[in-house]
């Protein structure tokens, strides 16, 4: 979860740790939840190529699934009023969803919060993750992170996060900075060698 102090918080830990997956660590956390049951493996890619929320995960049912617009709806949480938001989803993703057993209500996903958590975290233990970004928050955040580094605009970032500010998207954005690397080698190729 992103530190929060007062109105400044930041996707680092108190320790200066990042809280998000990086691509490499995605690519490994999506291997190893090939490796899972199909729920359990269904459950890993929807939260890590929609950053939604764990429990927003577990709500969905197949009403909130579009096939044809390739989306999913979601009913966005830590909101005082009621506001969906559609995701738009790879193929890949729309078949693990169509392959799975539904329940009588039309949902995915029968389990309590503590029972997907743990396989989420169970998933991160085989891929090697290690620390504060080795939960479904970190997969949250690591969405963010590439959205923002990728040159999402804002708007369609905060709208598939479901943030009611532009400044709690603007934190992936002042954490990406794409071009910040950039402009620093270019300043190391500008500085005498030593």
């Amino acid at each position: 979860m992103a530190t929060r102090h007062g109105d400044d918080w930041q996707v680092y830990d108190e320790a200066g740790r990042r809280k998000y997956l990086t691509t490499a660590e995605l690519a490994r956390f999506l291997e190893a939840a090939d490796c899972c049951a199909p729920l359990m493996q269904a459950l890993c890619y929807v939260l890590a190529y929609t950053g939604c929320r764990i429990s927003e995960a577990l709500a969905l049912t197949t009403d909130q699934l579009d096939r044809d617009g390739m989306r999913l709806t979601f009913k966005t949480l830590k909101r005082r009023r009621q506001v969906f938001r559609s995701v738009p989803i790879p193929a890949t993703i729309m078949h693990l969803l169509c392959a799975l057993p539904l329940s009588a209500d039309g949902r995915f996903w029968l389990m309590h919060r503590a029972t997907a958590w743990r396989g989420i975290k169970a998933a991160m233990a085989r891929a090697g993750i290690v620390g504060p970004m080795a939960c479904p928050k970190g997969l949250r955040h690591g969405f963010g992170m590439r959205a923002a580094g990728r040159d999402v605009p804002t708007n369609l970032i905060q709208r598939w996060m479901g943030h009611a500010s532009p400044v709690t998207t603007a934190i992936y954005l002042d954490a990406a900075g794409a071009e910040e690397r950039q402009f620093a080698s270019r300043m190391w190729a500008r500085m005498p060698s030593g």
